[in-house]
């Protein structure tokens, strides 16, 4: 399997299935791909809010990929065209033999700016994906939750994290950092900093901290465009 980082907090993860999380590209400033260069087979939306839904309707049509999202977010993404499936918090889907996605709580919000007005899209969401022997966590954009210790830390064995560290928005280093206590990861890959000076952070002292603090974890603070083999 291999995971792409693509800026923000978009990645494109390449196993049986290609995955696409998060994809906002365009108006990203530190975005390491185009969108009509991306053929995913399902994208995962984890909320509605521009710098996180961006480019998954469009690449969604063109690639003839099917949105995965919370029920009102999905529903949307149909009504403008798009394939996607409905879901909802704690929901767990099989999507082809070796995969399955089940939503997780995210402490955020999720409305989508459109026309000038807030268009409501229901919950935030962070996904489980079960892939070819792995699971990943994706947490999109949340704050720290005891969720992440008793639902989704004690009940999986989580081999690579996806989080959040930027602070303003979500979770800053000092929370992310009990996150992983708790998760129990063996892989940790920080997102959603530095994009814009508001989210700057120092990606290599958090997993200084992680690998010091929490001896066998290993951290790839990635840089946009950086591929994690595992």
């Amino acid at each position: 399997m291999k995971i792409k980082f693509l800026g923000h907090s978009a990645f494109l993860v390449e196993g049986s299935k290609t995955l696409l999380f998060d994809p906002f590209l365009t108006d990203n400033p530190v975005a390491a791909a185009k969108p009509y260069d991306l053929r995913p087979d399902f994208i995962l939306v984890s909320h509605g809010h521009s710098d996180h839904f961006g480019d998954a309707l469009d690449i969604a049509k063109a690639a003839d990929a099917t949105i995965i999202s919370v029920n009102e977010l999905a529903l949307y993404a149909m009504r403008r065209g798009a394939n996607a499936h409905p879901m909802h918090i704690g929901g767990r889907q099989r999507f082809a033999e070796d995969l399955t996605v089940k939503l997780t709580t995210a402490l955020h919000g999720n409305a989508l700016i459109e026309d000038g007005l807030s268009q409501y899209l229901g919950m935030p969401c962070g996904f489980l994906v079960e892939m070819d022997g792995l699971t990943l966590y994706f947490a999109g954009d949340t704050a720290l939750t005891y969720d992440m210790k008793a639902v989704i830390g004690d009940l999986n064995k989580i081999d690579v994290a996806m989080i959040p560290i930027g602070d303003n928005y979500t979770m800053g280093p000092e929370d992310a950092v009990k996150a992983v206590e708790w998760l129990n990861p063996r892989i940790v890959i920080p997102m959603h900093y530095n994009t814009f000076p508001l989210l700057a952070q120092d990606g290599g002292a958090f997993a200084a901290r992680i690998e010091t603090e929490q001896p066998g974890k290993k951290v790839f603070p990635l840089k946009p465009g950086e591929t994690l083999e595992l």
